[in-house]
Order: structure tokens, then C-alpha cells, then sequence
């Protein structure tokens, strides 16, 4: 408790601060969903030159593992850091529960490794901006520690299993995930 309100009251004491998180919060956000619809759109380019399987991977495997965390979410309903040490988070936030694991951080991590199956270079850059996102959610008061670790070993772990081992069988069977 101690170190959330000291690093809430620090950054508290300078607006300027308050504001650039806030504004990379949201930014970055919208920069994940411009790079995923742009990916999806690739996508779409290349359904002619055998390119189908992305796109199909690239809308299911987010979409139902985006569901799924959302119902555990809402099924366990773990509270936020302001609700269980009574502060006023650092970003504009006044959800009560649901926030194990975080929602931004598994889908910047998803869409990330989702969109490393065809850019190493693009994955990694958005990869790269989850460790800010996070680190961002979690000073800024509306995410524990382990809300972030876990969104980001969620998206890991059904990266590897959708993309990596049953994406290699489901390809060598031609099927379109």
C-alpha cells in the first residue's frame, strides 16, 4: 500500500506528469487498434495471393480469447488497487472491479503476436508499447502488478498454442486457422 500511494501522491504533485500518462494511456490504445485494423486490412489484400489463414486467425483467435477474458473478468471481479488502498487513480478510471487480469494489456500483447505471424518488426514495436502500456496501468493506479503479467502471459500463452502449435496443425492440414 505504501508504495502506491507514495508513486499515486508523487505523480499527483505534477500535473504535467498526470496528464502524459493519461495521454499515452489513450494514445496508446489508439495506436493498437489503427496498427489491427491495418493488419486486418493486409490481410484482406492478400486473401487473392493465398493469405486467407491470417486473416481468419487474425479475427478468431483475438475475438474469442477476448471474450473469454472479459467473462472471467466480470466472473471474478478482482478489485483495483484505488478501490482496496481508497485513492484517486492517476488515470481517469472509476470502474469498480474486473481488473485481473488487464483487458489493455492482454489485447496490445494479443494483438502484438498476432500481428508478429506476419511482421516480427511491427509485433515487436507493439510488444514494446505493452510494456509501456503496462507499466502505465499499473502506476497509474487501476491495475496491480499481476493483472499486468497475467493479460500479457494470457496473450502469450494462447499465441503459442493457437498460432504456434495447433496454427502448425491445422496448416498442415489446410484448414483456415
Amino acid at each position: 500500500m505504501i508504495a502506491y500511494t507514495a508513486i499515486n501522491n508523487h505523480i499527483k504533485n505534477n500535473n504535467g506528469l498526470v496528464k502524459v500518462l493519461n495521454v499515452l494511456d489513450k494514445a496508446i490504445t489508439y495506436i493498437t487498434i489503427i496498427f489491427y485494423i491495418g493488419y486486418l486490412l493486409f490481410c484482406i489484400v492478400e486473401i487473392p495471393h493465398g493469405g486467407g489463414n491470417n486473416l481468419y486467425r487474425g479475427v478468431l483467435v483475438p475475438a474469442v480469447s477476448f471474450i473469454i477474458v472479459s467473462i472471467y473478468r466480470k466472473i471474478a471481479s478482482k478489485p483495483r488497487p484505488y478501490e482496496v488502498f481508497d485513492f484517486k487513480p492517476i488515470l481517469e478510471k472509476d470502474t469498480k472491479g474486473k481488473s485481473f487480469p488487464s483487458r489493455h494489456v492482454f489485447s496490445i500483447f494479443m494483438v502484438a503476436f498476432t500481428i508478429m505471424q506476419s511482421n516480427v518488426y511491427v509485433g515487436i514495436f507493439l510488444a514494446l508499447l505493452g510494456v509501456v502500456l503496462s507499466a502505465i496501468r499499473v502506476v497509474g493506479g487501476v491495475h496491480f502488478l499481476k493483472d499486468v503479467v497475467a493479460g500479457f502471459a494470457i496473450a502469450l500463452i494462447i499465441s503459442i498454442l493457437c498460432y504456434g502449435i495447433l496454427g502448425g496443425v491445422f496448416g498442415l492440414l489446410m484448414l483456415p486457422f
